[in-house]
């Protein structure tokens, strides 16, 4: 009879268990990234009473695991938020540089210009070096984000403008110009204009391109002849012959000379400039040059980039994040902070870029919802319930019978 109420004790201590794991779950309906846990139930050891007789011993202490489903993916506007459609974890560095996992993308950049999670661990991935190169190969670290500093102006060496000239202008009246704003070396702008005048020959226009006098002591245009074929195709200069070439020498500015290439064709050898019977205009203009600009804001892309936005519209990648994957994640502890870290039983985590090996995809300004699903909860909080009362009652039978038991004794 005594072990009855060790038989009935086992079942209260295990339902005891579930019905706080239930409560983990509901206290973390909100929590982003959260994986509701599931509990898992075994009996002990049967005692043999007889050659056809066999008696359980109740349950054991039950096993938690954590569900590792699909999140729903919800979309904050958060700058610094990403979440993770599929399989995979984002890699954090846990305290004494322990290497930990979690799901909850909603990070935050500390006064250093370390990415964090909210609970402030370092996100791990890589960071632009120096010379403002972005190196996945090596090996993960801390992601530094530039904190207010400004970037280093960077001079215009080439330009071009995409433009149709009007087949039907004439040398009196066809004279068209269109200007781009170029940067020379200390970041000041600087206005270069090209000039296309008709010359009277048929498919042929006389250029000129270069920034003010004033801006130089001495400015050396690029001159020259445009010849287009019947097809209005530009075929000379050729994508074999040397661009035009415009320099400046002594800046007034103080700023190194500038020598500027005016591209007549794309990367793919196609012409930019064309003569149609339509009104000269230019469809487009491009450099390479940049000035001197101050960080707006940082954000997470998708894919896991993170991108710094400065206030000359530029955007630079300055980091991405590195993503885990782990076959077997339900081995995985939980360690508070919606961190998990791996046990003896886990597989070895494969560290990458996102969507690559079988990882999963970054979606930035975005977080995965907890999967904790409330009906499901309070279903599995009455099933505990009732049987926690059922074995309370098994307990006070027991006693009774023992009691009555007792009272046979004359």
């Amino acid at each position: 009879m005594l072990g009855s109420f060790s038989t009935a004790l086992s079942a209260l201590t295990a339902d005891e268990t579930a019905i706080n794991v239930v409560g983990n779950n509901l206290a973390n309906l909100n929590t982003d990234g959260f994986k509701h846990v599931v509990v898992s139930f075994a009996d002990l050891v049967s005692q043999s009473l007889g050659a056809e007789t066999q008696v359980g011993s109740g349950v054991g202490a039950p096993v938690t695991l954590a569900q590792f489903s699909q999140g729903a993916i919800q979309a904050t506007g958060g700058p610094l938020d990403a979440a993770i459609q599929g399989d995979g974890f984002f890699v954090v560095a846990g305290p004494n540089g322990a290497v930990e996992y979690t799901r909850g993308g909603n990070f935050q950049v500390n006064a250093d210009g370390t990415l964090e999670t909210a609970s402030g661990n370092p996100v791990q991935g890589w960071s632009t070096s120096a010379n403002a190169v972005l190196d996945t190969n090596g090996p993960v670290g801390n992601i530094t984000v530039p904190t207010g500093n400004l970037t280093t102006p960077t001079a215009t060496s080439a330009a071009s403008v995409s433009l149709n000239l009007n087949a039907t202008a004439t040398t009196a009246t066809g004279t068209f110009s269109t200007a781009v704003t170029v940067y020379d070396s200390l970041g000041n702008s600087h206005i270069l204009t090209f000039t296309m005048t008709p010359t009277g020959t048929p498919n042929q226009w006389s250029y000129s391109a270069g920034i003010p006098g004033a801006d130089a002591s001495t400015v050396t245009p690029a001159t020259g002849t445009l010849t287009f074929d019947t097809n209005g195709n530009l075929i000379s200069p050729a994508p074999t012959d040397a661009p035009p070439l415009i320099s400046a020498t002594g800046m007034n500015d103080g700023a190194s000379d500038m020598n500027i290439t005016w591209n007549l064709y794309d990367a793919n050898g196609n012409p930019q400039l064309t003569q149609f019977a339509q009104t000269s205009a230019t469809s487009a203009v491009t450099q390479n040059g940049a000035p001197s600009a101050n960080l707006s804001s940082v954000s997470l892309g998708n894919g896991g980039q993170v991108i710094a936005l400065y206030s000359n519209s530029e955007q630079v990648v300055v980091g991405q994040l590195a993503m885990a994957s782990i076959r077997n994640p339900d081995s995985l502890a939980n360690v508070g902070g919606n961190n998990y870290v791996a046990t003896g039983s886990t597989s070895l985590a494969a560290v990458g870029l996102p969507g690559t090996g079988g990882r999963g995809l970054v979606l930035g300004q975005s977080v995965e919802s907890s999967t904790v699903d409330m009906a499901t909860e309070f279903t599995n909080l009455i099933i505990f319930q009732r049987s926690y009362e059922a074995n309370a009652h098994v307990v006070t039978t027991v006693d009774q019978m023992s009691q009555d038991t007792i009272n046979l004794k004359p």
